[in-house]
């Protein structure tokens, strides 16, 4: 084995207690009672980042939770990576569709992951992910083989919309100076088949709310006379779809990049089984705008889907009322050139355009961001390459992915930088779901893989 390998193997058992004892925290930005367990995940990170070697760590104040920001310049001269994660986590809901607590983490081995993967909120998005970073700076730091410097920048607002990073950013230019972003919060298509994320969709999220009568109503005297916010809410979603399913609201498809047939076809050599894929979500059959492929669909294609509805009552028995509103939220995913503060105009226009006599309509944005493409032409691009060969034995994939992450298009903005977005979790992780799960052995391969990214983008730069 190669000194990284010795190294993972020695503390192999202590990289997965300390997971599993971040993953205990229950970091929930989204949810206000979890305040103090969200800033004990910061002091945590801070911690960590302080015993892996860097010089200086400090919490940052902002307007809403904290940045975490940490460094370590052994040569100005040299480049800089800055690594950028989030310390936060989605909600767990719902609870009871986990087979085990979610910030209670267990090891179970399964057929993705026969070396045992951790189960727990967070074990992949983000916190798994983002401790490889940290340990892999713990084995560049302790073999004094950091080739370059290194900044660190964990926020804990990126599950509800980085609202306060922007500013953050804004204010700390020369603090966060640096030659490329390195991010892990991603994916790769296989264990055996190594990619890279090389484009990322934008995101429009908004709440509607529509207001019938004054009040809740008795079905009978007033059922068939007075219209029912919960049937008029689900009518005009239905209606923001064709039959093609495509996305019916004006101007929405007015900037959307078509991608040439060679591109489709690049994209159609990464392995792919539609039956696997059937499968392993239990459905008959897929869904999506005719005339694209499930991978299209989900990467290249907008989409416009229905988050969360409610209203009326939804207790143990049965109660006969017309609500007086109904609730739904709804996220758009975006491609490149789509601006997604034009696309939450377009959607607030027509949402109340279609709206019935006898409803108010209320549009509430929340939060979105721009789509994201990183050339592979770029020395990042080339140095992540060079990692994953190393270590995985093959040259990875390209691959665009249907999440978002707002903030990258934020970086290059304010930072001038290209992101590389190095992910080592798989599809089948659950993220965002109930038993979110994150393979041991994706976990070490990360550490493993991304000092040779410091190597490689240090010799690049040169």
């Amino acid at each position: 084995m190669n000194q990284i390998q010795t190294y993972i193997a020695k503390h192999k058992s202590r990289f997965i207690t300390e997971l599993i004892e971040l993953l205990k925290i229950p970091s929930i930005s989204a949810d206000p009672a979890f305040k103090n367990e969200v800033l004990k995940t910061a002091e945590a990170i801070k911690t960590s980042l302080q015993q892996a070697g860097c010089d200086h760590v400090e919490i940052c104040e902002t307007a809403g939770y904290p940045v975490v920001f940490g460094e370590k310049i052994i040569n100005p001269s040299l480049p800089t990576v800055l690594v950028y994660g989030h310390y936060d986590v989605q909600p767990p809901d719902p609870i009871d569709l986990w087979d085990s607590p979610p910030f209670e983490p267990v090891v179970k081995t399964t057929e993705r992951h026969p070396d045992g993967a951790i189960f727990a909120r967070g074990a992949c998005d983000d916190k798994g992910q983002l401790y490889m970073h940290v340990k892999a700076l713990e084995f560049m730091t302790a073999t004094n083989q950091l080739p370059c410097n290194v900044k660190f920048m964990i926020e804990g607002e990126e599950e509800v919309g980085s609202a306060n990073l922007s500013t953050f950013i804004k204010q700390n230019h020369e603090k966060l100076k640096n030659d490329v972003i390195l991010i892990s919060d991603t994916g790769m298509i296989a264990n055996n088949t190594p990619s890279i994320t090389t484009g990322l969709r934008g995101l429009s999220y908004v709440e509607v709310e529509v207001t019938g009568p004054n009040r809740d109503l008795h079905s009978g005297l007033y059922g068939g006379a007075v219209a029912n916010p919960i049937n008029i809410l689900t009518t005009m979603i239905a209606s923001l779809h064709d039959d093609s399913n495509r996305i019916t609201i004006p101007g929405f498809y007015n900037k959307v990049e078509e991608l040439s047939k060679a591109e489709r076809a690049e994209m159609a050599k990464a392995p792919f089984s539609i039956e696997s894929y059937k499968k392993a979500l239990d459905i008959d059959d897929v869904y999506g705008e005719s005339g694209y492929s499930t991978n299209e669909r989900n990467s290249i294609r907008p989409t416009l889907d229905v988050n969360g509805i409610w209203g009326g009552y939804t207790g143990e028995g049965a109660k006969t009322v017309i609500p007086s509103k109904a609730y739904a939220k709804i996220s758009m995913r975006l491609v490149p050139n789509q601006d997604w503060e034009e696309i939450t105009k377009l959607f607030k226009t027509h949402f109340e355009n279609i709206a019935p006599k006898g409803v108010k309509i209320k549009v509430k944005p929340h939060h979105g961001g721009q789509g994201y493409v990183t050339p592979i032409n770029s020395i990042g691009y080339q140095a992540a390459s060079k990692a994953y060969e190393q270590t995985f034995g093959k040259i990875p994939i390209p691959q665009r992915s249907g999440g978002s992450i707002p903030i990258v298009s934020l970086f290059e903005h304010e930072l001038k930088s290209k992101t590389i977005l190095m992910g080592f979790g798989l599809d089948s992780d659950a993220i965002h779901s109930p038993n979110e799960h994150f393979g041991i052995w994706n976990y070490l391969k990360g550490i493993e893989t991304i000092p040779l990214f410091y190597k490689h983008f240090t010799a690049l730069s040169k």
